[in-house]
């Protein structure tokens, strides 16, 4: 036997890994959601960095929060970057080249390296006004 199936990678005798099929590993950091994903000689990582605030909700807040994300880009590492999605998510990508080898080390010190990478970023976002989880945007009680 050359590979052991494990989720959705093959698992060499050296301990490399292929992929089998579309895949996510999901992760969370500061209250985030995240996730990395191999693909085109890369690992992609992604998080969901924050929601613009609605209008309905803290009106005050939003053009705070859309300058932050103005400046924003500019000064992310090269490689990354940000989207506004059109349900106000904000989110920070950033792609790893892949090394020949890829292992599982390979991919978890990709993604600690991106948690890690993220702090400033994230600490930005809070200060002008963007929150963390799911219940930040979109909540209105009626």
């Amino acid at each position: 036997m050359d590979h052991l199936p494990h989720g959705p990678f093959l698992v060499a005798l050296d301990g490399s890994l292929s992929a089998m099929r579309e895949h996510a590993l999901r992760f969370a950091w500061r209250g985030r959601g995240c996730e990395a994903s191999l693909g085109d000689g890369q690992i992609n990582l992604a998080a969901q960095a924050g929601w613009v605030p609605f209008t309905a909700e803290r009106p005050q807040a939003r053009p705070g929060a859309f300058a932050a994300l103005e400046e924003m880009p500019r000064e992310l590492p090269p490689g990354w970057r940000l989207r506004l999605m059109p349900d106000h998510k904000v989110r920070l990508e950033a792609a790893v080249d892949l090394p020949d080898t890829v292992t599982a080390t390979t991919l978890v010190s990709a993604m600690v390296g991106f948690a890690l990478a993220l702090d400033p970023y994230l600490d930005r976002l809070e200060s002008a006004g963007m929150e963390a989880g799911a219940e930040a945007a979109g909540t209105v009680k009626t």
